[in-house]
């Protein structure tokens, strides 16, 4: 993968993460964990918990994106393995995170839009989005924006801050798609 900027705005630039910036996306992600229901997750991982889930996900040669701005990391995504075993490898799942006091600058959209883009680069033919909370009014509509379609919803899936949620499945085509073989690499 290219190390150049996937995006720039005048708000923000959108860029390849460092490990210098898994302290600011822990602490993006563990207030999603301990107040949101984007994630099912109830514990924080910490730093070097994601900093491993990191290097899993580059050795895979997927992206892992940050937005940054005026010299803060104030989002990122990446794409994730869907599933493990190998008739899913041309499948990943798709992540966004951004600082809450930082919605409305475009950055979840951007982020997104770059790690589509860097997806249909490499082998990839599908996304999937799998979105905690079927009241998760904004997630929803930025995938639908861009291309996903609502495939599916697991009904009360989860239970978190007291109570039950929905997971909503979307999905999109990368390149091709499903209308040819995949490249055998």
């Amino acid at each position: 993968m290219t190390q150049t900027a996937p995006s720039t705005t005048p708000e923000f630039i959108v860029r390849y993460t460092s490990a210098e910036d898994m302290p600011a996306i822990q602490a993006i992600y563990a207030k999603q964990v301990l107040q949101g229901l984007a994630t099912f997750e109830e514990e924080p991982p910490t730093t070097e918990d994601l900093l491993s889930r990191r290097d899993v996900i580059l050795r895979a040669g997927l992206p892992y994106l940050c937005a940054e701005r005026d010299g803060r990391v104030i989002g990122y995504s990446y794409a994730a393995a869907h599933r493990p075993r190998p008739a899913y490898r041309y499948t990943v799942e798709d992540s966004v995170y951004v600082d809450e006091d930082m919605h409305g600058l475009g950055a979840g959209r951007t982020l997104l839009e770059a790690i589509v883009a860097q997806c249909e680069i490499g082998p990839w033919r599908q996304m999937i989005a799998v979105i905690g909370d079927t009241s998760n009014a904004g997630s929803i509509a930025l995938h639908k924006r861009l291309g996903f379609r609502h495939v599916g919803t697991l009904n009360a899936v989860g239970f978190k801050l007291g109570r039950w949620v929905d997971t909503v499945i979307m999905q999109r085509p990368l390149g091709p798609g499903g209308s040819a073989e995949p490249d055998q690499h």
